[in-house]
C-alpha cells in the first residue's frame, strides 16, 4: 500500500508516519502544492496512492484545495469508484460546516486532531485498510 501524508506540523507528521508505516510505504509532504505534485507523480509513474492523510490547514494550498484538485485529476484519468484514492482529512477544525465541506468535496473520512489512536485505527479498518504482514 502507498500512503501520502500531507501535514505541515512536524509532531503530527512524525506521529502519522510512525503509525502508518505499519500499513504501507509512506511519502511525506509539508504543504498542499507538494501534495498535489506527489499525487501527480505517483499517477504518472503508475504507482498511485491508496491513501492520503490530508491536513486542512497547510501553507501554499490548504487541504480543501488539494482535495478538490486530487478529485479533478482522478476524474480526468478515469480513476473513480474503487480506483479513487481514499482521503482522510485530519484537522483541528471540527465545526460542522468544515466537516460538511470536506465530504462535499469528496473526502472519505474526517478525523479530528489531536488524533485518538484507537478511533483512527477504527477509521482505517472501516475503509478497508489493514496492517501489512
Amino acid at each position: 500500500m502507498r500512503i501520502l501524508i500531507a501535514e505541515d506540523d512536524f509532531a503530527s507528521r512524525k506521529f502519522m508516519q510512525k503509525y502508518l508505516t505499519n500499513f504501507g510505504d509512506c511519502d511525506i509532504t509539508i504543504d498542499g502544492e507538494e501534495a498535489v505534485e506527489a499525487f501527480k507523480m505517483a499517477l504518472e509513474d503508475n504507482e498511485p496512492y491508496d491513501l492520503i492523510c490530508l491536513d486542512i490547514m497547510m501553507p501554499a494550498m490548504d487541504g480543501y484545495q488539494v482535495l478538490k484538485v486530487v478529485r479533478e485529476i482522478e476524474k480526468e484519468n478515469n480513476r473513480t469508484g474503487d480506483e479513487a484514492v481514499k482521503i482522510i482529512m485530519t484537522t483541528a477544525l471540527n465545526a460542522e460546516r468544515n466537516i460538511k465541506a470536506a465530504f462535499d468535496m469528496g473526502c472519505t473520512v474526517y478525523c479530528a486532531k489531536p488524533i485518538d489512536l484507537d478511533k483512527f485505527e477504527e477509521v482505517l479498518k472501516k475503509i478497508g485498510i489493514t496492517v501489512e504482514k
